[in-house]
């Protein structure tokens, strides 16, 4: 097949929603919500009218809440204050429809649905993680992982053959401030819905080994050429 480039622009994808596949080069200012008229239409009563903007600035591209009813999140924080978007953010609108920011240096190739093709993998899971998906052979993992899913397989996938401690799973995923309060029946509670979702795609291996008294490791194995 041939491949197609994405322009040189930085690039909204959107990921998960009813725009699934759909992209926009930002090149001027969007307006994100409900209304016919919003550059950016997502037909969903979670979303309001006028939901979110991305903007060019000179400090870069900024997105920011308007005020909506049920929130604006980027990589799984609420927007409280505009805020510069960095390469591979993942921005929610209410729980409707995700994105992903692509900088102007990304030239990830398309297919004719305006879907990435699967990456090279030498392994039977690959984490594409400019545009943060995932797949299992050359099945795409859909709808994409949640923010806190897509962070504990990322972070186990970095140390693939390794034992990561539970510690470091939870400040990885929650962060320092709230690592705190967060329980280890939390954690397992995340593992087991990673693991139900990885089994969506391949139910004869499992992914995750818990390695009691230690914590966790990604079981990848690799795939001959």
């Amino acid at each position: 097949m041939m491949e197609r480039k994405i322009e040189d622009s930085p690039l909204l994808v959107a990921q998960a929603g009813p725009l699934n596949g759909q992209r926009w080069p930002l090149r001027s200012k969007l307006i994100i919500g409900r209304e016919a008229s919003c550059d950016i239409v997502i037909a969903d009563r979670q979303v309001s009218r006028h939901h979110a903007t991305i903007s060019l600035t000179h400090e870069g591209i900024i997105i920011e809440d308007l005020d909506s009813k049920n929130g604006t999140h980027r990589n799984g924080k609420l927007l409280e204050e505009a805020v510069v978007l960095e390469d591979g953010d993942v921005l929610q609108i209410a729980l409707a429809q995700q994105f992903v920011y692509l900088s102007s240096d990304a030239t990830l190739p398309l297919d004719a649905e305006g879907l990435v093709y699967p990456p090279p993998k030498t392994t039977m899971l690959h984490l594409e993680k400019r545009s943060r998906r995932v797949w299992i052979g050359d099945s795409e993992v859909t709808p994409p992982l949640s923010v806190a899913q897509y962070a504990l397989l990322n972070m186990l996938y970095e140390h693939q053959g390794r034992v990561v401690s539970r510690a470091d799973l939870i400040r990885t995923i929650w962060g320092e401030e709230q690592a705190v309060t967060v329980s280890e029946q939390a954690l397992d509670a995340l593992v087991r819905r990673l693991r139900d979702r990885l089994a969506e795609i391949n139910s004869d291996h499992q992914f995750i080994v818990t390695v009691r008294g230690h914590g966790l490791r990604l079981d990848n194995p690799s795939i001959e050429e």
